[in-house]
Order: C-alpha cells, then structure tokens, then sequence
C-alpha cells in the first residue's frame, strides 16, 4: 500500500483504485480501510479513483501515541487530499469517520471538496447533556473503556455482534465476517482504540454543521443500536442545508456488510447528481 506521511511524521497508508473523480472513504471505529473495499471496489469499475487510508493508530498506519483528537485527524485528512493530488472530491465518512468530515469542512473550509456522504455517522454529539438530551450517558462510555482495557477481545466479541445487529433469532452476517471483524479491530493500538473512542463520545459538532456547504448525503439504519439515528442523523440533516437523509428501514450500525448492494447503489446515483 501506498503511504503519506503528516506533519508529525506519522505515516498515513492507503488503496488508490480506479481513476476518475476521487472519492476518499473513511472508516469507522475500530476498523481499517479494508471495511470499504466492496465499495471502493464498486466505485473504482463505475470510474472514480477511490481512496481509502487506514486512521492513524488503525490498519497498517503508524501507532503513534498522541494525535486521536479530530483537529489532527482532520489534519491528517487534508494530508491525504494534498498529497494525493485530488481535486474536486467527495469525502465520505462512516460512523466515527464522519467526524473527520465535519471537522474537515469547518477547519479546512472543505478545501477541494465539492460533495460529502455520512454514513451512520456519529455526528453531531454522542454525549448526553442538558441541552442534548437523546445523547448517552458518560456512564456508558466509561463502561466500555473499562471493558476494552480488561479484555479487548471478548468486548469486540460482542460489540459486533451489536454492530451488525447478529441476534440469536437473526444473523445478517457470516460468523466469518464477525471474526474478521474483530482481527481487523485488533491491529489497532489499544491507545488509538481508547483515544479515539472518547474523541467521538465526548467531541460536540454541532456548531459545526454549518460548515457543510456542498451536497451531503445523510445514510442510517433506522435500528442502529450503536449510534441510534434519532440522536444523530436525523439532527445532524436538519443543520446541513444542502442535506439528503436516506432511511434503512430496520437496518443495523455495520451497513457497509448488512446493505452493501443498496448502499453501493444509493451513493452512486448521489455521485451522478
């Protein structure tokens, strides 16, 4: 894989595929580019060259110890853009990637972005407050901070589990793919894994919408029990002007697996516009 690499010397790898109008895909916690690649597959054979990097911390990237926040992440996507050359791109951030989106359009007023897509994205505050009310409670995050630091695997165990909505009567998904899952969540550092965790729990976005001033489209599983759609997209559309919320009716966090072939095609007919 090619690499860039920050200004902190961090080096950023990632999978350039395909040529056209670059479309730069970001992953979500805990994952790594690879979670994209039916996508930017999909993307690369229509004729767009697809960029997916893995996070700092995540995948084949460096492991730093500090730099989780989403002013350096931010930072480290306008890396990507400048170094690769692109021009006129769609940047696309699932779950936690959509952060790196937001943060990207307010502090580098979305430079040589013409359009933008958030997929069950954790936009715009996960943290309950008094003036945020559907948010959850710090409690529940710092449960699952205990729970990584105790046994990493056992809670990415049952936290895809929840991902992909795999209940005893229903499995969207391979045992095969839950494993690689959590072997893909594991080549993560467990201080990226934890940073980043209270970066995308605690960081408030919501001033920030605003900030998107190209088309955005808005995708989310009406029964995303990871980040409930209630408390994020469908706030996070009514503060972008230029926004398009699609609902998957019953859908699960992990769309990228569950309604790959729907996802795929809404996102392309959204390029074509």
């Amino acid at each position: 894989m090619p690499s860039i690499v920050t200004a902190d010397r961090t080096e950023i790898h990632f999978k350039d595929w395909g040529a056209g109008q670059p479309v730069i895909l970001i992953h979500g916690w805990p994952l790594s580019s690879d979670s994209w690649d039916d996508q930017a597959m999909a993307l690369a054979q229509a004729g767009y060259r697809a960029i997916a990097y893995d996070r700092r911390g995540f995948g084949r990237s460096s492991q730093p110890w500090s730099g989780y926040d989403y002013d350096t992440l931010a930072d480290d996507l306008a890396a990507v853009i400048e170094q690769t050359g692109v021009k006129d791109a769609v940047i696309v951030g699932f779950s936690m990637g959509g952060g790196e989106v937001a943060r990207y359009m307010s502090r580098h007023n979305g430079k040589s972005v013409v359009k933008a897509a958030l997929i069950s994205a954790s936009l715009p505050y996960r943290l309950k407050t008094s003036d945020n009310p559907l948010g959850a409670e710090q409690a529940t995050f710092d449960k699952t901070a205990l729970a990584i630091n105790d046994d990493r695997p056992k809670f990415l165990a049952g936290f895809f589990e929840q991902f992909f909505a795999v209940t005893a009567g229903a499995q969207p998904v391979s045992q095969e793919l839950l494993e690689w899952s959590r072997s893909v969540a594991m080549q993560a550092s467990l201080k990226a894994t934890l940073s980043c965790a209270k970066s995308f729990t605690t960081t408030d976005f919501r001033e920030e919408l605003a900030a998107f001033k190209v088309p955005t489209l808005l995708i989310h599983g009406t029964n995303d029990q990871i980040v409930p759609i209630d408390a994020s997209s469908r706030i996070t559309a009514k503060g972008i002007s230029q926004s398009i919320l699609l609902k998957y009716e019953g859908a699960p966090h992990g769309l990228f697996a569950t309604h790959k072939a729907r996802l795929t095609t809404d996102f392309l007919d959204f390029l074509k516009i």
